[in-house]
């Protein structure tokens, strides 16, 4: 009788199984580098788009009360044509951010610039970003256009008025965008690196204001996703194509003050040009350890005994209830085959037999022993789904607290114990005796009506109230009492109601029974035959 060689089976097996935790290991690790060097590169292009935006932002908004400061000064020296060109030489050389400092007349001549050099000075201006900044006659930053010797600036303005509010003018500087010698494009820095990294600035009309190609500036940027986010005033990151159809990681930030935007992208493949270096070495590693590993498990495949096809098969399924029938029908014909048969059917009933106590601690009160919130939630859903009524009684110890502060936590565990112990002895063997939680109890009382139900209630409270504690005195409880579906249609609403009714017995004085619906039962004694 052929019989299928065990041996080269698991050997195939085995191969197969790790070849592809090989190959799924290895996947796995390349999509989580892969992932992760690509989140981390957009989101320091994002901070660093951030970052320069701010810059920016924080350098305008310096040069504009550089302007400011200017401004309540020149009312004063409108009349003194040197102490006006003082005051934009100062201007230009205090901090170097303007190129080109002007203080115009309301009827657009110009009083002082510098550098004298532009040879300005008594001229009428009539350019229009000239004309727009005396119109405007409030602080005002201009959309860069291109000036008189045609380099691409950004002009900024602030009206000059006397004390009483008459408007003379403006003080106003050029900054030229693009220049090796621009204040901003020292601000903005060279950003030339080998692997196709990119650093620019668009303006709101989406023309280049900076890039790292100086016969780009001034060029309209169209279809780039980057741009057109930013220029909504939005910061984030994004993967995108450029207009070189280059694969990029962009990270891009608005400058609030100008609606400009600020993009870094690097290209994808330098991002990932180290990764294929470093998963030969992962590979390389990983190899290492495997194929020690193949020829181990090849040689002790031949150790291994012939058929166990079937006990195999059976051991995969030990959850069944069929599994120990289907192990005794085993034909064990040799000797090892024989004692892992029997191995397996003690381990088999162990099994069963902890599942079985694990089972029942999971829904048991470890200090009282009765059921605790878990096991009643499955027995109340079991008797719904079988339409079986029952009643609730809910109870509490009275003053329980007091126990704990008089006597210590250990004599209030005891007198939990010994609650537990008297509901126990008034219950029925099918009856359900809870801990809901500290000194809160329920009773489920399955074919019980409402009345029969307060009566138990009312007996158990009297047992209780006569019967010493560990205490040495005698504590007493209060209860609520309710029926599904007598009560509500609805097992949570019920049980609310026995809640409830519970309250009620506390807040009426304790040590009474309270019947949902009804008048509560009262404190008297009640026979305890």
């Amino acid at each position: 009788m052929y019989r299928l060689d065990l041996r080269r089976l698991i050997l195939l097996l085995t191969i197969a199984a790790t070849l592809l935790t090989l190959l799924n290991s290895f996947h796995a690790s390349y999509r989580t580098l892969y992932r992760q060097l690509i989140a981390q590169t957009l989101e320091a292009n994002r901070a660093y788009a951030a970052k320069l935006a701010h810059s920016t932002d924080n350098f305008l908004k310096a040069a504009q009360q550089q302007l400011a400061y200017s401004a309540t000064l020149l009312p004063e020296l409108f009349d003194r044509p040197e102490q006006l060109d003082a005051e934009v030489a100062r201007l230009k050389g205090q901090t170097g951010t303007f190129n080109g400092v002007f203080i115009v007349r309301t009827d657009g001549r110009v009083l002082a610039t510098a550098p004298n050099s532009l040879g300005l000075a008594g001229s009428v201006l009539k350019t229009q970003e000239m004309l727009a900044a005396l119109r405007a006659r409030q602080p005002r930053i201009s959309a860069p256009y291109a000036g008189v010797r045609g380099y691409l600036l950004v002009f900024l303005s602030q009206p000059i008025s006397t004390r009483d509010g008459r408007y003379l003018g403006y003080v106003g500087g050029a900054i030229h965008l693009g220049k090796h010698d621009g204040s901003l494009q020292a601000l903005l820095g060279n950003h030339y690196y080998q692997d196709g990294s990119q650093l620019y600035v668009v303006d709101a009309n989406r023309h280049l204001l900076h890039h790292q190609d100086p016969s780009q500036i001034g060029e309209i940027v169209n279809g780039n996703p980057a741009v057109e986010a930013v220029l909504r005033g939005e910061e984030g990151s994004r993967q995108l194509l450029d207009s070189q159809r280059t694969d990029m990681l962009a990270g891009y930030a608005p400058v609030a003050s100008t609606g400009w935007g600020v993009v870094a992208q690097r290209p994808s493949t330098a991002t990932l040009a180290a990764l294929d270096d470093l998963m030969l070495e992962i590979l390389f590693d990983v190899l290492l350890f495997f194929v020690p590993l193949l020829v181990a498990i090849w040689w002790l495949s031949k150790l291994i005994a012939r058929p166990l096809q079937q006990l195999a098969i059976t051991a995969r399924h030990w959850e069944f209830s069929s599994a120990q029938e289907q192990i005794r029908h085993v034909h064990s014909w040799y000797f090892e085959a024989e004692q892992l048969k029997l191995a397996m059917l003690n381990g088999l009933a162990l099994l069963h037999g902890k599942l079985g106590r694990l089972n029942q601690e999971n829904i048991t009160d470890p200090l009282t022993g009765l059921v605790n919130r878990r096991g009643q939630q499955f027995a109340l859903k079991r008797w719904q789904e079988q339409q079986q009524p029952f009643a609730v009684i809910a109870l509490d110890i009275d003053h329980f607290k007091q126990v704990n502060d008089n006597h210590g936590h250990d004599v209030g565990d005891q007198v939990l114990q010994h609650v537990s112990h008297l509901m126990d002895s008034v219950s029925r063997s099918s009856d359900l005796v809870c801990r809901s939680g500290g000194e809160e109890f329920v009773l489920l009382l399955p074919e019980t009506s409402l009345e029969a139900a307060t009566q138990v209630a009312e007996r158990l409270r009297g047992l209780i109230s006569h019967t010493q504690a560990p205490t040495g005195a005698f504590v007493t409880i209060s209860a609520g009492v309710a029926h599904w579906p007598g009560s509500a249609s609805s097992v949570p609403t019920v049980l609310k109601l026995a809640d409830e009714a519970l309250y009620r017995a506390k807040r009426n004085g304790r040590n009474r029974v309270v019947v949902t619906g009804q008048q509560e039962i009262g404190s008297e004694d009640a026979p305890l035959d």
